[in-house]
C-alpha cells in the first residue's frame, strides 16, 4: 500500500504589482516550496464580487442581457458585479447591483453562499444572494457612468434549468448561484 501524499504549502516571499486596471491588479508573486524551490506565479487581485437572484412574486427571475467583451457576445445573467469601497457589506453591494442593472429591489436579501471564482489565479470571493418578492422600483441605470448596457428579461424560474442545460445561460458564476439556490430551496414534494 502506498504511503499517503503529504502536500505542503508554498510560502510567499514577495508580491509585486506589475500592472493595474480599474477592475484588477496583476501581481507577480515569488513563492518558495520545501521541495520545489522558488518560483514566480501571477495573481489577478480584484475586489470581491456579488451575484443576486431576483425573483418576482409571480415566480419570474429578473435576468439581464448584456454584451461581454471577453467573449465578444451577449450573455444572459443575474445582476452582479464588484463590491465597491463604499458598499457597507456584500449584501448591500448585491442590492445596489440589482437596482442599477435591472431596477428591481426587495426588502429581503438572503445569503446563499460564497465561492472562489478561479482560485488558481484569483484570491477574491464571489458572494451569492437571493432576493424574493422583488418589485420594480425604477429604471436600470448601470450604463449611465460605465460601459455597461443591460436589457432586462423576466424568465419563469421553471425555465432556468433548461436554459442552463441548452447553453442559453453560460456564465459560470450565474450557474453556481442557481446551484446554491437549488441546494437551499428544494422544490416542493409532490
Amino acid at each position: 500500500m502506498a504511503a499517503p501524499v503529504t502536500t505542503r504549502r508554498w510560502k510567499t516571499l514577495e508580491t509585486e504589482r506589475v500592472y493595474s486596471t480599474p477592475i484588477f491588479d496583476l501581481h507577480r508573486r515569488t513563492s518558495a516550496h520545501p521541495h520545489r524551490g522558488e518560483r514566480h506565479f501571477y495573481v489577478l487581485s480584484a475586489p470581491g464580487w456579488v451575484n443576486i437572484i431576483p425573483l418576482t412574486p409571480a415566480g419570474e427571475v429578473v435576468l439581464v442581457r448584456q454584451y461581454r467583451h471577453g467573449i465578444s457576445d451577449f450573455t444572459l445573467e443575474i445582476p452582479g458585479g464588484m463590491i465597491d469601497p463604499e458598499d457597507p457589506n456584500p449584501a448591500e453591494a448585491a442590492r445596489r447591483e440589482m437596482r442599477e442593472e435591472c431596477g428591481y429591489d426587495s426588502s429581503i436579501i438572503i445569503p446563499l453562499g460564497q465561492v472562489h471564482p478561479n482560485p488558481a489565479i484569483q484570491p477574491n470571493l464571489c458572494y451569492l444572494f437571493f432576493a424574493p418578492d422583488v418589485r420594480k422600483v425604477g429604471e436600470p441605470n448601470s450604463h449611465i457612468n460605465s460601459a455597461e448596457e443591460t436589457e432586462v428579461e423576466l424568465v419563469p424560474l421553471t425555465d432556468i434549468k433548461p436554459m442552463i442545460a441548452t447553453g442559453k445561460i453560460t456564465h459560470a458564476l450565474v450557474i453556481t448561484a442557481f446551484s446554491f439556490f437549488d441546494l437551499y430551496n428544494p422544490p416542493p414534494h409532490r
